[in-house]
């Protein structure tokens, strides 16, 4: 590798500056520059719903590197600038007010945005979307002082915001058009477990019921109207109705998108110059057979490294299950693997789901497809995570029997 050669990584956050981080230690000499958006140098987004929202996590300590490291590792920042075009061609890459930037290997790492909701009264004051540091700190001080709550959506955003709210005192309302929150990741199973964690703590959890519009005063939201016909009082909402890749750049440049920017195991787009991960990526995930989508904390960093390896060369074959936690009031979880809506035949659990103390395992055709503990901090995710990668089929019997190892399941 010359030092002559050029790489350019469109998107500074988590998986953008671990695949600067991981050029530098696999030994490329050559020029990094790291384009992003936001003013802010890169960091890691899952503490804007959990420790940073909260107050209980520094800013300091949720950005990926220290200030100086960029310097002293040669990695051109330039933020608070967006990437308008890409010519495939000519190998550069368009900034908005210019200049263009040449390329010997790309990075898209684009991320996601927050969908936004169609109703009457989206645009009314005290409507929050969560993803980035300003949004975080704009909903802290919007529900620190209590009062009333509205989350539209039960995914992890809803339920870790709605979380947030009852910690700082306020009466929560959880409003969600699916028959259990966070049905996509877990299924009714474990999405009941969710539903019943935060009526314990006191949140009014209604399912099966969309939002028609937000109702305000002065400008100010003060209610959200359901299909039903209700009316549920509102200070604040928080809207989390999940994301969209930014296939934007991509999509213009003519690269394959099909829920993200399509890439094979190795990180690659179809053009050979050009790399895509994190949010963004649909990759080929070997261990499951398919191309996946994953949004999470995990994906980017782990997706970073590896296409920083890629982009050198390297053999390169990302199949990590994918893997995600989270924390609601006492409440710590992890979960690894993945299978589609509907896809596995049965779920077994072992421990103690009302002391909240147990793993929950996804399985089909006998087989673990994703698993989860929840503060079973001893075992952890490690195990689990074995356990899938193995592909071997288990005795739900002995899956649900805590005498019985799951190093040893794994191995049988």
């Amino acid at each position: 590798m010359t030092t002559e050669q050029t790489f350019v990584i469109v998107g500074a956050g988590l998986a953008g500056a671990k695949a600067a981080q991981s050029l530098r230690e696999e030994g490329f000499a050559g020029r990094i520059t790291l384009v992003g958006a936001e003013d802010e140098r890169p960091y890691e987004r899952p503490p804007l719903s959990k420790g940073y929202l909260l107050g209980k996590e520094e800013k300091a300590k949720v950005y990926v590197h220290d200030e100086s490291w960029y310097d002293e590792n040669s990695v051109e920042l330039l933020l608070g600038r967006r990437a308008t075009g890409l010519d495939r061609a000519a190998r550069q890459v368009e900034l908005d007010g210019g200049p263009r930037l040449g390329y010997d290997k790309l990075l898209l790492v684009t991320g996601a945005s927050p969908r936004r909701l169609d109703v009457p009264g989206a645009d009314l004051d005290g409507v929050h979307y969560l993803r980035g540091f300003e949004d975080s700190e704009r909903l802290r001080e919007a529900i620190r002082g209590g009062g009333r709550v509205v989350v539209v959506g039960a995914g992890w955003i809803g339920m870790e915001t709605a979380a947030a709210a009852r910690e700082y005192g306020c009466e929560v309302t959880v409003v969600e058009p699916q028959q259990m929150p966070l049905l996509a990741a877990l299924g009714p199973e474990l999405g009941a477990f969710f539903a019943d964690v935060h009526r314990q703590k006191g949140v009014d959890v209604r399912l099966g019921r969309g939002v028609t519009a937000f109702r305000g005063i002065t400008g100010r939201v003060r209610a959200v109207l359901t299909d039903d016909g209700g009316e549920i009082p509102a200070d604040v909402v928080i809207v989390g109705v999940g994301v969209r890749p930014d296939t934007e750049l991509a999509e213009r440049a003519g690269l394959a998108v099909e829920n993200g920017i399509v890439v094979d195991a190795s990180l690659r787009t179809d053009d050979p110059g050009v790399y895509a991960a994190g949010d963004v990526a649909n990759a080929f995930n070997p261990l499951y057979g398919t191309r996946i989508r994953v949004e999470h904390w995990a994906n980017a960093l782990n997706g970073g490294l590896a296409a920083g390896r890629a982009m050198l060369g390297r053999e390169v074959v990302y199949d990590r299950p994918p893997y995600f936690f989270t924390d609601q009031y006492d409440v710590g979880m992890e979960f690894s693997g993945w299978f589609a809506p509907g896809g596995y035949d049965s779920v077994t659990v072992r421990g103690d789901l009302e002391a909240r103390a147990f793993h929950a395992f996804w399985l089909s055709g006998g087989r673990v497809v994703a698993g989860m503990h929840v503060n079973r901090w001893d075992e952890g995710i490690a195990p689990v995570q074995e356990l899938i990668r193995a592909g071997v089929r288990v005795e739900p019997d002995r899956l649900a029997d805590p005498s019985v190892p799951i190093t040893d399941l794994a191995k049988s």
